[in-house]
């Protein structure tokens, strides 16, 4: 079988193909956008403590608020799986 050829990164793409779930994906790949974040968001704070300059702050600011933004979807992540799993447990079941 041949990889239907798409935008997505390399190592997304082979998951794809390799037929994991959309939401395990998505959940990895917040996870490593998380780390990043983390590391983004302490040079942010770094930089402003040292230079007091409001675009430092700008840039914390945002560095924040990417972060949590990436924080909700990670948890959604987790609300769907479960969510999902439930209705395939009751339909296996019999119960839906």
């Amino acid at each position: 079988m041949q990889a239907i050829s798409t935008e997505l990164p390399s190592h997304l793409q082979r998951m794809v193909d390799a037929g994991v779930s959309g939401i395990d994906i998505m959940h990895g790949e917040l996870k490593n956008l998380m780390l990043i974040g983390e590391q983004d968001l302490e040079a942010a704070q770094k930089a402003e403590e040292l230079s007091e300059e409001a675009m430092d702050s700008m840039e914390r600011t945002y560095a924040e608020g990417y972060l949590d933004a990436l924080t909700y979807m990670y948890k959604l992540t987790y609300d769907l799986s479960f969510a999902i799993g439930i209705i395939e447990e009751n339909r296996k079941d019999g119960h839906l």
